[in-house]
């Protein structure tokens, strides 16, 4: 007697059938957002020679902060801000858990008030991000592996955040921590604030597990929660203790974790 071939299951069929549709959806819209990132770069670089590259806070407040929205309107991500009062608009450092690439259309769409970025230099790969990176004033870090080069990053950022007094936003995690959980932190920041003296205000990204693109690009639809924490005073800090409060800030961050990512 023989036996009856069958093929693929509907469930089987049906799944590659949804995965095809989100990568379908993750490339054409990864397209739109390189075609808009393009034509602001562009008009930001016109108003840059009109206003003689001395408007950075018109080019990051205004027009990156509604590119970033823009595009997070696009893939269908809402942002839920958590915050009790404003932005300060005095010198801030601000940092925030790293999960994706999603992070950085909602740290711009935040709107953060007068504020630098720290990116990975290999960003610079794609022009219209260069253009606007420079424009804005944005810190383009080496990698970690070349230390040297890093350092000389982060004493140039010191250098012209003490002349300008700008704040300034960088990710302790350094990377992408696509594991569900808190990673390592560096010492960067934390050199940062303190040598300026300035308050550190920590940001936590409660991205769900299923609209949250990890290290690619297919963003689904769906709420993303940014909970705003208590500044936190660097005035007492010394570079002798920079170990023990890189270590107390991380514990505040394990906190937020246990306590937000089951809300």
């Amino acid at each position: 007697m023989s036996s009856l071939k069958t093929g693929p299951s509907t469930s089987a069929i049906d799944k590659r059938a949804l995965s095809s549709q989100r990568t379908c959806r993750a490339v054409l819209l990864s397209m739109a957002t390189l075609a808009l990132a393009t034509v602001v770069a562009l008009a930001m670089l016109l108003v840059a020679f009109v206003t003689l590259f001395r408007a950075r806070r018109f080019y990051q407040e205004v027009m990156t902060t509604w590119l970033g929205r823009v595009i997070l309107w696009m893939w269908g991500v809402r942002l839920d801000i958590h915050q009790d009062k404003p932005f300060p608009t005095t010198q801030t450092i601000y940092i925030s858990n790293h999960t994706s690439a999603l992070d950085v259309l909602i740290l711009i769409a935040l709107g953060l008030p007068n504020t630098r970025f720290f990116i990975f230099g290999g960003t610079r790969k794609w022009l219209p991000l260069a253009v606007i990176g420079y424009l804005i004033g944005n810190f383009f870090t080496p990698p970690q592996t070349i230390r040297a080069d890093r350092v000389r990053c982060f004493e140039r950022a010191e250098r012209i955040l003490r002349r300008t007094g700008d704040s300034v936003y960088l990710s302790p995690e350094g990377v992408r921590i696509t594991t569900g959980e808190i990673g390592p932190f560096n010492k960067g920041a934390f050199h940062l604030a303190t040598n300026l003296r300035v308050p550190i205000v920590p940001l936590y990204i409660n991205t769900p597990r299923e609209i949250d693109p990890g290290k690619g690009f297919a963003t689904l639809p769906g709420t993303v929660h940014v909970y705003v924490k208590p500044s936190i005073s660097t005035r007492g800090w010394r570079l002798e203790d920079l170990e023990k409060n890189k270590e107390m800030v991380r514990e505040l961050y394990l906190g937020f974790h246990n306590k937000h990512r089951r809300d």
